[in-house]
């Protein structure tokens, strides 16, 4: 499997997709810090992009490099290797270059402007986990969907249609759920519904630290009354791991079922 990941992750680090999307964070976040003129409020403001773009790129992204890879990914199903090794190896390569380019296109910056010694480094640290595990989940996810659907027009059908649900269209639902029973108690519906979106687990994960989750709407707000700052943080954690290995483990279920 090193070896597979090791050849997914060099091919995909020096393609011009990722050379780009490492580009694009690293002259977003020095504007953001130079417009801004205040760390805590550049962290906020990257967060409003984070959450939309690395689900969008992280999607997009997937679903091509699996159906490109298509070729090569039959060419090694006929070599002695386990399916699982073949499949993990290829996804962690995917994630890892995604990974390394978010993280050193933000990170630079941030070192430059000194954010460890603006006593906003755990701040910083939040966005990067978080920006990590949403880049898991996001690529899990498509290369899932890739994995079951054969019909590339249809794979990125309903990989742009995922993305349109978790960024837009569940929030939109919710509040239309809420305005429509809102004479219900629905504090505790709210706060299990937002388990089931990872982009504003996301959000309150890092909201939490900054005291300020009423800032991110109804859900962050009701994180911060029921569970409160670490408590709520530990929770939106763990429902954002369960969201990274669950697609994992169905992806590697899959693989072995599947006739290519």
């Amino acid at each position: 499997m090193n070896k597979i990941l090791k050849y997914s992750f060099i091919d995909l680090i020096r393609s011009n997709w990722v050379i780009s999307y490492t580009a694009f964070y690293f002259v977003a976040t020095f504007g953001l810090l130079v417009a801004n003129g205040d760390i805590s409020k550049a962290i906020i403001s990257l967060l409003h992009v984070i959450t939309i773009l690395i689900p969008l790129i992280s999607t997009v992204f997937g679903v091509i490099y699996f159906y490109n890879s298509r070729d090569y990914i039959e060419m090694l199903l006929a070599q002695p290797i386990r399916r699982s090794t073949i499949f993990l190896g290829q996804f962690l390569g995917l994630v890892l270059s995604l990974c390394f380019s978010f993280v050193v296109g933000i990170l630079i910056p941030f070192l430059v402007y000194g954010v460890s010694v603006s006593g906003y480094l755990l701040h910083f640290l939040y966005v990067l986990v978080a920006g990590i595990l949403m880049t898991i989940i996001f690529s899990a996810l498509a290369y899932l969907i890739a994995l079951l659907n054969d019909n590339r027009l249809r794979g990125f059908g309903l990989a742009i249609l995922t993305w349109l649900l978790f960024a837009i269209l569940y929030d939109g639902i919710f509040v239309l759920a809420m305005i429509k029973f809102e004479e219900y108690p629905l504090d505790k519906v709210s706060l299990i519904a937002s388990l089931f979106n990872p982009i504003d687990l996301s959000r309150i994960f890092i909201m939490l630290k900054f005291d300020t989750a009423a800032l991110f709407g109804y859900t962050g707000a009701l994180f911060h009354q029921f569970f409160g700052s670490n408590l709520g943080v530990v929770l939106a954690g763990f429902a954002l791991l369960v969201w990274c290995f669950v697609p994992v483990l169905i992806i590697l279920a899959k693989s072995n079922q599947k006739d290519f």
